[in-house]
């Protein structure tokens, strides 16, 4: 008779991650293009006025181009809004706020597009700008029958493509901000009473970019006051 061989005991795994959320990211890539062109503009003449500029001059320039540098990025490149199944955090020019789902009241769109929380307190969408101009050209497509749908060149989604795509959905034609409020809508209601999704505003602010704009400006007015 022979005894059964004793088999080692398994390994301890370790604990499987949590699942990852991917955000659904929404930039504007005519701000990101007018900034993009706006820092190349100040790189020229301030790096001309650095190497050629004489007495105070190259000073002056460098003072200017901390002012210019982090305020251009600020209003152009940084504004974003992250979007998942937990929450909403968006990047304006100087904060970045953090709302769960649970915490968001509405979005409203005016004359710009803001999202109120459940004290009442609002958030504009600096990535998500209201283009008039845009509704306009909407409403003579709705009014010439084109109700072809889709998204706008406005918002960006970091989402891997699906390999077996959608037939292309048909509906009020909206303008491309109106559509990504569309969808943060359709967010918030799928996951706003999850209870995943709960917890606190988050506000906090962009001292990477307030921190270099000032100390520019506070040596630009000291080399200015200097006769």
């Amino acid at each position: 008779m022979t005894t059964p061989d004793h088999q080692p005991p398994a390994p301890d795994l370790p604990n499987p991650p949590e699942p990852q959320f991917k955000d659904r990211v929404y930039r504007s890539p005519s701000g990101i293009a007018g900034g993009a062109l706006l820092l190349a503009i100040a790189a020229w003449l301030g790096i001309d006025a650095l190497v050629t500029g004489e007495g105070r001059t190259p000073w002056i320039a460098l003072a200017t181009l901390l002012v210019l540098v982090p305020l251009v990025a600020a209003f152009t490149l940084r504004p974003a809004v992250y979007a998942n199944e937990r929450r909403l955090r968006i990047r304006n020019p100087f904060r970045v706020i953090t709302l769960p789902w649970g915490a968001v009241e509405a979005f409203k769109s005016g004359y710009s597009n803001e999202v109120l929380d459940k004290s009442g307190t609002k958030y504009q969408l600096w990535s998500v700008p209201v283009s008039l101009r845009a509704r306009n050209r909407a409403a003579r497509k709705e009014a010439r029958g084109d109700t072809t749908g889709g998204r706008g060149r406005l918002g960006q989604t970091r989402q891997a493509p699906h390999p077996h795509p959608a037939p292309q959905a048909t509906g009020p034609v909206r303008a491309p901000g109106d559509q990504i409020v569309d969808e943060l809508r359709e967010l918030l209601v799928a996951h706003g009473k999850d209870p995943q999704a709960k917890g606190d505003v988050s506000v906090r602010w962009a001292y990477e970019v307030m921190a270099p704009a000032a100390a520019g400006a506070v040596l630009l007015a000291i080399l200015l006051s200097v006769a």
